[in-house]
């Protein structure tokens, strides 16, 4: 007799796109299967949008899933998954859709669970709004992954911007024997790095987004070396900067768009950078505090991390972790202010 299927409310937490991520890779991993109704039902556009369904699409391919609801503007979905299968992967997303996103629901169980290589080749966006850009993955949650014992090697053959898309991140996964928990230190010395890139624009523009950052960090007393190239595909720009403070870096990114200014993206990207650099002692961005957060609960022994801010996607993964594993967390901290995470 089949297991009676996890009952989720999408509308939980942040309502968006991140109940549906870690419960497709929780499924996966636990073998048990989920119903999940209202799926980003508070949106501007709710339902799956294609970045949403790629996810689903990918996980169901990867894990020999039979799925119901599976559509563009879906609210609701089954999922019942299979056994996950190594192998070689292609997905296009067909947008600008985040090709970050969908890498972060299959990467775990193919790595935990594939039992040998993996390739995976994601067409979308790799450098969008409102989702991890190819470098943050590169350099923060790949490296993060690492240290926990999950092997990743992402490479950017093609940068893809919003409206067009089209970029290609390829990446390849190596089978792991588990995670093993980890206690993150407080932050060390902050030292700060990055690039400043344009695809199919004028070289100027790159060249203003870092100076308008050189002279922000500095009014900052904070120094910084950037790295100023020319990609080809595009068009776009974005300025990467790479906060150094223990053996994981912690990236912010500022992105170009039609009509916005090149001090502006670095106005951006720099903003994000000192809210973290005055948020005390904490090692872990706001971004990487909720990404970190399901490795760590799948992983053997206790763990634990002081994270920069506490946000709402970081109390949602909690919350729906809660539903596929029985693991004690705990989150101190108010929502916006500097917190700390304990996985018992």
């Amino acid at each position: 007799m089949s297991q009676p299927l996890i009952e989720l409310d999408g509308t939980m937490g942040e309502g968006g796109g991140q109940v549906l991520r870690t419960s497709l890779t929780l499924s996966l991993l636990t073998g048990k299967g989920f119903h999940l109704a209202n799926i980003r039902a508070g949106r501007s556009k709710p339902g799956l949008q294609p970045q949403h369904l790629q996810s689903v699409l990918a996980s169901a391919r990867i894990g020999n899933a039979h799925i119901r609801g599976a559509s563009l503007g879906s609210t609701d979905l089954v999922f019942e998954p299979g056994p996950v299968q190594a192998g070689c992967y292609h997905f296009n997303i067909g947008t600008a859709g985040s090709t970050g996103l969908v890498l972060h629901t299959i990467a775990l169980p193919l790595a935990l669970a594939g039992g040998e290589p993996s390739e995976v080749s994601l067409i979308g966006g790799t450098h969008v709004t409102t989702s991890p850009s190819f470098h943050f993955n590169d350099r923060t949650w790949r490296q993060h992954l690492q240290r926990l014992g999950v092997s990743l090697t992402l490479r950017l053959d093609r940068p893809g911007f919003y409206p067009r898309g089209g970029g290609l991140v390829r990446v390849f996964v190596q089978p792991s024997a588990g995670l093993r928990g980890r206690h993150l230190p407080s932050r060390g010395e902050v030292s700060v790095s990055g690039i400043s890139a344009v695809a199919g624009l004028d070289s100027g523009i790159a060249r203003r987004q870092a100076r308008r950052a050189r002279q922000l960090l500095e009014a900052h007393d904070l120094d910084v070396q950037l790295d100023e190239q020319t990609w080809e595909g595009g068009p776009g720009s974005v300025l990467v900067l790479e906060v150094q403070t223990g053996d994981v870096p912690a990236v912010f990114v500022g992105l170009g768009a039609r009509g916005k200014p090149a001090e502006r993206v670095a106005e951006e990207a720099v903003a994000e950078l000192l809210d973290y650099v005055r948020a005390g002692s904490a090692l872990v961005d706001a971004h990487s505090g909720d990404q970190l957060l399901l490795p760590l609960a799948l992983a053997e022994g206790p763990s634990s991390y002081e994270v920069a801010t506490v946000t709402r996607h970081l109390t949602t993964n909690i919350a729906v972790i809660g539903h596929f594993l029985h693991r004690p967390i705990r989150c101190i901290g108010n929502e916006g202010e500097p917190g700390r995470v304990e996985i018992l």
